[in-house]
């Protein structure tokens, strides 16, 4: 399997905030346009921010752990998947690799780099995870 490089996996993940911060803006929008100073404007920011939440969940964790691809990795080319069968490592194991990617932040944020020198272009979450991401 060729792995991902480092850049696609960034722009992956910009794809995936940038979908996710639609709604929050979309709320925002609205919301400053009926006024802060009223309940209602609070309440659709509010709205929009769980949507926002629910997409995320969604794309990450529904779509990317069954399929391997987020929205990001799809329009990246790229897959996550178990280092050992190859398969998408599904939802919660998704899930449990992002709490692992505080490793990745701890020591400076090297983690999130060392995927530009590392062999498998592995962060420490996709080791401790046995995770790589590589070329759909």
């Amino acid at each position: 399997m060729p792995y991902a490089s480092w850049f696609s996996r960034v722009g992956a993940y910009v794809v995936d905030a940038l979908i996710a911060g639609i709604p929050i803006a979309i709320g925002f929008a609205i919301g400053g346009a009926i006024g802060m100073n009223k309940g209602a404007g609070t309440a659709v920011i509010v709205l929009f921010y769980l949507i926002s939440v629910g997409v995320s969940i969604y794309n990450r964790y529904i779509m990317g752990g069954a399929t391997g691809q987020s929205w990001g990795r799809k329009a990246l080319g790229i897959r996550l998947v178990s280092e050992q069968t190859g398969q998408a490592i599904g939802g919660g194991m998704t899930f449990v690799r992002d709490l692992a990617h505080i490793a990745d932040s701890l020591p400076c944020d090297i983690g999130f780099l060392w995927p530009l020198w590392d062999a498998k272009r592995q962060t420490f979450a996709d080791k401790i995870m046995n995770t790589v991401v590589v070329t759909a």
